[in-house]
């Protein structure tokens, strides 16, 4: 992942990143393709973390993401949700799973 979130010690991407760079695309295609797996992923775990939160916890939370406090953010996320670095890998594996599917289909 490019983009340096407070949950990327957490996303293991290396299998679609090798599944991206060995399809049949240009360079640009491929650029893309990645930008849009880092877009699926970090929209899906912000979905996730914000349907677990109540209304003041998710107004905290996203004021620790835009200011890109990861440490606050994961204070937070633990005091408030049991299991959050576990929930949030089990939605990013979700998520490749997904992506990776739709190359292989793209594949055959």
């Amino acid at each position: 992942m490019k983009t340096k979130h407070f949950y990327t010690h957490l996303a293991q991407t290396t299998e679609i990143t090798l599944e991206i760079a060995n399809l049949d695309v240009s360079p640009s295609e491929r650029m893309h393709l990645f930008a849009l797996m880092e877009a699926n992923i970090h929209s899906a775990v912000i979905s996730s973390v914000l349907s677990t939160l109540e209304t003041e916890d998710k107004k905290i939370f996203l004021q620790n993401l835009s200011g890109k406090d990861h440490k606050k953010t994961w204070a937070h996320l633990k005091q408030k949700i049991q299991n959050a670095e576990d929930e949030i890998r089990e939605t990013i594996i979700k998520t490749t799973k997904g992506f990776l599917k739709d190359i292989k289909e793209v594949k055959s």
